[in-house]
C-alpha cells in the first residue's frame, strides 16, 4: 500500500545566488533555481527517489501551484491536489558566495471552509488506500492549530499509523492525539519541553517524557551529531553518530531523514534500521545543494557505517 504524505503549505523554493548582499542597494541576481519545495513535497521526493509508493496531497492554487505540480509530475510523484484559490507560496533563498544565507517565506494561502471540506474529504478517501501517513510541515494562514489533531484521529478511526513531523501550536496539540511516531529536531523538542536541552542526558530525558505523551515512537534529529530513537511503551532506545562529511547544505535534511525512516517502517524493518536508513538519508543528503537528492549508491554508503548502539 501507499504512503500518504499530507502537506498544507507546499511550496515552490527559488534560490537566487548573489556575490553579496548590498543593503539599501540593487543586488545582481547572478542565477536562479526553482524546484517544488515545502517540507511535505520534500519527503514525498525523497521517498519516490528511495522506492516507495507515495501519494501527496497538497492544497495547490495560482501559477505556484500549476507550476509544483509540473515539477511533480516531471519527477514522477503523484499528487492528489485540492484546488484552492490563493496561490500557493513561493520560498526565496538568497545565497551569497560567502556568508549566511536568506530565508524568505511567506505565510501561504488560506483556505476557505468549503477548500478544508473538499482537502478533509480527499484525505479520508486517500488514507483508505495507504498503511502509513506522514504530516509534515507549517500550517498554511490561519488553519487552526488543532488541524492535526483532526487528521491523526480520522487516521486512527481507519487504522492507519501517522508520522507527525512539524513544530511550534501544531506539534504540541498534534502530539495529543497519539501519533505512531514523531520527529523533533533538538529545537523542536526544546520548544515542546518548555526548557533549554544542553546535555545529552537531557535530550534523551525529553524524547522519553515526549514518548509516554504519545506512547509511541520519537525519532530526535541532531544534525551533525546524529540522532536517537526512543519509545517508553516498550522501554527501547537507540543512538546514533553519523560520519563527518562536508555540508553544502542543510535545507531539507530533516525531510530527507524522515522519508529514509518511513521507507524501512513500511518494510516492516527493525527500529534500529528505522534509525539507520535515516540518518545515512539525510546525510548524504547535506553533501548535495538545496533541491537535489543524493545518489542510492551514496545513501546505501552511508547506511553501513551509521551503527547504532541501545540506550536504557
Amino acid at each position: 500500500m501507499q504512503i500518504l504524505v499530507i502537506g498544507l503549505n507546499p511550496a515552490v523554493d527559488v534560490e537566487w545566488r548573489v556575490t553579496s548582499v548590498h543593503w539599501d542597494e540593487k543586488n545582481v541576481v547572478l542565477g536562479e533555481r526553482r524546484w517544488a519545495g515545502g517540507k511535505s513535497v520534500n519527503v514525498a521526493r525523497w521517498l519516490r527517489h528511495l522506492g516507495g509508493s507515495v501519494k501527496l496531497l497538497v492544497p495547490l492554487g495560482g501559477a505556484t501551484g500549476a507550476e509544483l505540480r509540473r515539477q511533480m509530475r516531471a519527477e514522477k510523484v503523484s499528487v492528489r491536489a485540492v484546488a484552492v484559490g490563493e496561490p500557493t507560496r513561493a520560498n526565496v533563498m538568497i545565497t551569497q558566495e560567502q556568508g549566511p544565507q536568506l530565508r524568505f517565506n511567506p505565510r501561504g494561502p488560506k483556505l476557505t471552509p468549503a477548500e478544508w471540506r473538499t482537502f478533509f474529504a480527499a484525505a479520508e478517501a486517500e488514507m483508505c488506500r495507504s498503511s502509513l501517513l506522514i504530516l509534515s510541515g507549517a500550517l498554511c494562514r490561519d488553519a487552526r492549530p488543532t488541524i492535526y489533531c483532526d487528521l491523526i484521529r480520522l487516521a486512527h478511526r481507519l487504522k492507519v499509523r501517522v508520522v507527525l513531523d512539524c513544530d511550534g501550536p501544531a506539534f504540541a496539540r498534534g502530539v495529543t492525539a497519539k501519533p505512531f511516531l514523531v520527529k523533533p529536531n533538538t529545537f523542536e523538542l526544546a520548544q515542546w519541553a518548555g526548557r533549554k536541552l544542553d546535555s545529552e542526558a537531557e535530550i534523551e530525558a525529553a524524547a522519553r517524557a515526549l514518548s509516554r505523551v504519545t506512547g509511541g515512537w520519537v525519532f530526535v534529529s541532531r544534525d551533525a551529531r546524529g540522532g536517537l530513537l526512543v519509545n517508553e511503551a516498550g522501554s527501547r532506545g537507540w543512538r546514533a553518530r553519523v560520519p563527518a562529511v562536508r555540508a553544502r547544505n542543510t535545507v531539507g535534511a530533516g525531510d530527507a531523514l524522515l522519508a529514509g525512516a518511513a521507507r524501512q517502517i513500511v518494510a516492516d524493518a527493525s527500529p534500529e534500521e528505522w534509525l539507520r536508513k535515516g540518518l545515512a538519508t539525510a546525510t548524504a543528503g547535506v553533501q548535495r545543494r538545496a533541491g537535489e537528492l543524493a545518489s542510492l549508491k551514496v545513501i546505501t554508503g552511508m547506511h553501513r557505517l551509521v551503527l547504532p548502539e541501545t540506550i536504557v
